[in-house]
Parts: structure tokens; C-alpha cells; sequence
């Protein structure tokens, strides 16, 4: 007999404070990028999830969890993200630039907006010019980047790995 027992769907982690993690998306062309972000956001317990453009999300994330995900949409990204810098968090792109940081080496702040790019042409520069920080993940074959949800899910991971009580 195996030591270990399926358990299907056991309790979240608990945690001892509200995470203070938002996810901010560029306009993106595939809705389900953004309900894979979005089932991500809430399995990682994000405060909010803000899309942009003419984002429409599958009203059904998970069989759990797709109410208590906040998300607003906006038209464009530039406002909603000099609002939250304004509010004291610090902004950090998810994308591959000249002064970006690997994520293996950063370190985030407790309250930080995740800016999440479009799939094909990344953060533009006028987002760009508006972050804190950018992130990249290192990227060891082909293709040269990942899936944006893909990379989303993984910064969303790294950043509840530093955070885990939230």
C-alpha cells in the first residue's frame, strides 16, 4: 500500500494577512491567456486582477475561487497604474529589457503591481516608462520567452514564495 493519499481539492494555505500583490495585464489578444492569468491569480490569493482593452474574462475560473478574485477593466493602463504607485505600491513589468533584473535575483516588495504584457509585443514604452522595476525569466532553450501566462503564473509563484503567509 502507498504512503500517500489523493486529496482533491484540500484547503488553501492559510494566511496570516491579505496578500498586497496586483496583477495588471496590457491589452492581450487570447481570452484564454487572461483566464489562465486570472485562475492563477486566484489560486495565489491576489488582491486584484486588472485588465485592459477589450479584455473579457470566462466568467468561470475555477470551480472555487472566481469570486473572491477583484477584477476591474480599464481603458488603458498607464491611469490605473499611477493610481496604485500613488497608493504605495511598487511597479514591476514581467518582460525582457535592457536593465531588467532576473527573477532569480529579485526581490519583491510586499505591495507591488505585477505588469503583465501582451503576447506578442511585450510592455510598450509607454508602460515601460512608468515601472519601477522589470523582471525577466531566464530562459534556457527555444523559444527565446515564455508563454504570458505561463510567465505570469510563474511571477505570481516566485512573489507567494517570498510572501507565503501573504
Amino acid at each position: 500500500m502507498s504512503q500517500f493519499e489523493h486529496l482533491r481539492h484540500k484547503d488553501g494555505s492559510p494566511l496570516t494577512r491579505t496578500r498586497e500583490l496586483v496583477v495588471a495585464c496590457a491589452p492581450m489578444r487570447s481570452n484564454v491567456n487572461i483566464s489562465s492569468v486570472a485562475r492563477t491569480a486566484s489560486a495565489c490569493a491576489v488582491e486584484r486582477l486588472i485588465l485592459t482593452g477589450n479584455a473579457t474574462l470566462i466568467s468561470k475560473i475555477a470551480r472555487d475561487g472566481a469570486d473572491e478574485l477583484k477584477v476591474s477593466i480599464h481603458r488603458s493602463l498607464a491611469p490605473a497604474l499611477r493610481k496604485l504607485r500613488s497608493g504605495g505600491y511598487r511597479l514591476v513589468g514581467l518582460e525582457q529589457t535592457t536593465h531588467s533584473k532576473s527573477m532569480h535575483d529579485y526581490t519583491f516588495s510586499r505591495r507591488t503591481v505585477l505588469v503583465v504584457g501582451n503576447e506578442r509585443t511585450g510592455l510598450t514604452e509607454d508602460i515601460l516608462k512608468n515601472l519601477d522595476d522589470v523582471v525577466e525569466i531566464p530562459v534556457y532553450g527555444l523559444p527565446h520567452s515564455f508563454n504570458v501566462a505561463t510567465a505570469a503564473s510563474m511571477a505570481m509563484y516566485e512573489y507567494c514564495r517570498q510572501f507565503p503567509s501573504g
